[in-house]
């Protein structure tokens, strides 16, 4: 595979490059560079979990990258998920290990990586000392959108160390780049900056859309990231969020209640769905209509499914059955995946009877 194709693969899915040429230049210099995500093991797994991130990872392992999958147990330990309790986050870690075997990701391809492990040494604290000598206290509070806060939210001072830790994996992990949704920026934007003042490898950032949570745009103060941080679907809101474990019947409810705006596509989660995750997974999607209504129709690309629905020609509730379907069968092997694998099973119900704090 060439450069110019494993960039257009990238861009397919990410709505920021940073920068375009260094990628480039990435690909061209490394025939394997290494590139992570990493994740807060913090609840039952949400579908830009589970189908969003495994959709994008697929992508990234074809052009050729090493990639390591980082169980962020610390991050959540100090931003007090699941209580707090370290040995149940964890546990948490080891069930999103089963979601992406679930989901098809070939674990042996990939590398998987623990906070807690990584931590455990004077080498990486003497480096995140170094990254806070170099970090004002300002910077730092405007960061802790990284961890789901807001700036003025009051913290405890292991919070503020969040955006330190972070920046510091990156360097400790070697990376090439970082490839995360939109919320993670500011630490990767933070990492970019500080590699310059130490002359340390600089990541190549690829930031990907956040999917909408199903009650859309909820809000329209504050700025691009307030409104997106606001909006996006989150795994604490089950109002807001369809989880990888749900029931064809649980599923299509909550399709049903979601916003879904005749004709607009701004803010419009249905749309958004079948945009991130249905046409990245599937190359036509048929939905189903009484005659009277102009009878089934399939498309072949989303933006067919987006002109045709804006013109007026496809009811809000004609999207909602069809996206329904094509999540179902996305869904599907991986609710069957924890019906039949015990160790999975077991771990999602300790997950899933855990208490969810933030």
């Amino acid at each position: 595979m060439d450069t110019l194709t494993k960039v257009e693969l990238i861009k397919g899915f990410a709505e920021e490059i940073v920068t375009e040429e260094e990628l480039k230049n990435m690909f061209e210099t490394k025939e394997h560079p290494v590139i992570y995500d990493g994740f807060e093991p913090s609840g039952v797994a949400p579908i830009h979990f589970g189908l969003l991130r495994a959709t994008n990872l697929k992508t990234m392992l074809s052009t050729g990258v090493r990639f390591k999958l980082y169980l962020a147990d610390y991050f959540g330990f100090i931003n007090n998920k699941l209580g707090g309790n370290l040995e149940t986050i964890q546990t948490a870690g080891e069930y999103f290990i089963e979601v992406w075997k679930a989901c098809g990701i070939d674990t042996n391809k990939v590398e998987i990586c623990w906070a807690s492990e990584l931590m455990d040494g004077m080498k990486y604290w003497d480096r995140a000392l170094k990254i806070a000598k170099q970090t004002t206290l300002n910077r730092i509070k405007k960061s802790v959108t990284i961890m789901g806060r807001k700036e003025g939210d009051e913290l405890s001072f292991a919070q503020l160390m969040y955006p330190i830790m972070q920046v510091s994996d990156i360097f400790e992990l070697e990376l090439d780049g970082c490839q995360m949704g939109m919320d993670q920026r500011r630490a990767n934007m933070l990492a970019r900056d500080i590699a310059e003042k130490y002359k340390w490898q600089k990541p190549v950032a690829m930031h990907h859309s956040l999917l909408l949570g199903l009650k859309g745009i909820q809000s329209t103060d504050g700025n691009k990231e307030e409104v997106m941080m606001a909006s996006k679907m989150s795994k604490s809101d089950p109002s807001s969020c369809i989880y990888m474990h749900e029931t064809f019947d649980e599923l299509k409810s909550k399709l049903n209640k979601a916003f879904c705006p005749e004709k607009i596509v701004e803010g419009n989660p249905i749309l958004d769905y079948s945009k991130n995750i249905i046409f990245k997974n599937i190359k036509e999607m048929k939905i189903e209509r009484p005659a009277k209504f102009g009878g089934d129709i399939t498309f072949t690309s989303y933006k067919e499914l987006e002109d045709t629905y804006v013109a007026g020609k496809l009811h809000p509730m004609d999207l909602k059955v069809g996206v329904g379907n094509e999540l179902e069968k996305l869904i599907k092997p991986v609710r069957e995946y924890f019906e039949k694998n015990s160790k999975a099973k077991e771990l999602y119900n300790v997950v899933k009877n855990a208490k969810i704090t933030r």
